[in-house]
């Protein structure tokens, strides 16, 4: 019974991370592929399928299949991922002019965000 109950559990989990992720493409204060490496976790306990099934995601499958077999990503991928964070947050902070709070709290969001992307290991081969 609690083998059942944690398969259903960590399935429901895992489409959980997917929207969280799907919604991190979207808005700027989430992250997609936190999100997404997370549910790949929750799958690769649960569901082959559903774990298949993000690894050969035309967008999302190679870097996940990367970060699961090495726990690396290419710095082509952190420079994307870093130029769509800036992007997003800039365009935020324009959009919150004369709030100043809650811009300097998007500016640190935003700088606590890249420290973490820069701090990911990189695979040898770029």
């Amino acid at each position: 019974m609690q083998t059942k109950l944690k398969h259903y559990l960590l399935i429901c989990l895992g489409w959980f991370f997917v929207i969280l992720g799907a919604f991190g493409a979207l808005l700027p204060l989430l992250p997609t592929t936190p999100f997404l490496i997370l549910a790949l976790a929750c799958f690769s306990k649960s569901s082959p399928r559903f774990h298949q099934m993000l690894l050969n995601n035309k967008w999302f499958g190679p870097p996940l299949a990367q970060w699961e077999q090495t726990h690396t990503v290419r710095k082509k991928v952190k420079k994307k991922a870093a130029l769509l964070i800036i992007l997003t947050f800039g365009i935020s902070i324009a959009i919150l002019a004369g709030r100043i709070q809650l811009q300097i709290m998007l500016v640190c969001l935003c700088l606590i965000l890249l420290g973490f992307v820069w701090r990911l290991k990189e695979s040898e081969s770029n």
